[in-house]
């Protein structure tokens, strides 16, 4: 069987669990036609509960124009989360976990993340997040490989400052990673950011980014 065939009948299973999760509004249904000969559309279905489970696939494919799949245009992803979250007057907390498996190459990965926001001071906000990713292949029968990272945001409210900082370490590399970051909001719909990347090393790299943002 054709990896373009494996596609379609993905896409015809979870159109009926999609189908049979409609009748609660619980459907995810994304459709999106990338460019004139390629598709992709997210499917799936959500049940509501202290923990908030989801499931569902990721399924894209692109074609020449005599009609024929691209090469490895094809995508058939499942995929399936579970979070929880938890609000209070002073803050917030959200715990989670999610697993993906890319049906038509064998590879796929499990992430757990965490992350936290609350009131600091009458002056700041803080938020911190982490997240564990343990990400694998069945094909080629590589080893596990496990990437860990953290990150930490204090946020001015009343001017719209925030400066953030971020690390991260993977096993299959050995290579630690960091980050330092400033962010401004000028007006209600403009940003200004700076970040460094893996400061006071070697690859040391930087940017600045001014970002506005339309919504209608």
């Amino acid at each position: 069987m054709t990896t373009f065939k494996i596609a379609i009948i993905l896409f015809a299973i979870l159109s009926s669990l999609a189908v049979a999760a409609k009748a609660d509004d619980l459907l995810i249904w994304s459709p999106a036609k990338v460019s004139d000969r390629s598709y992709r559309a997210t499917m799936g279905f959500r049940l509501p509960a202290e923990w908030e489970t989801s499931a569902g696939a990721d399924v894209a494919l692109a074609a020449t124009n005599g009609g024929a799949p691209l090469p490895d245009s094809e995508q058939a992803m499942l995929w399936g989360k579970i979070s929880k979250t938890a609000v209070t007057p002073a803050g917030q907390s959200q715990q989670g976990a999610r697993v993906s498996v890319d049906t038509l190459r064998g590879s796929g990965a499990l992430t757990l993340s965490r992350s936290r926001s609350w009131i600091l001071s009458d002056s700041l906000d803080m938020q911190t997040s982490r997240s564990i990713s343990v990400q694998f292949d069945a094909v080629d029968a590589q080893q596990a490989s496990v990437t860990a990272s953290q990150a930490l945001k204090l946020i001015h409210p009343w001017t719209g400052t925030s400066l953030s900082a971020g690390a991260g370490i993977s096993n299959a590399s050995g290579d630690f990673s960091s980050t330092v970051g400033v962010n401004q909001a000028i007006l209600p719909n403009l940003n200004l950011d700076a970040s460094v990347s893996n400061p006071f090393s070697s690859d040391e790299a930087g940017s600045v980014n001014l970002r506005y943002r339309v919504e209608w």
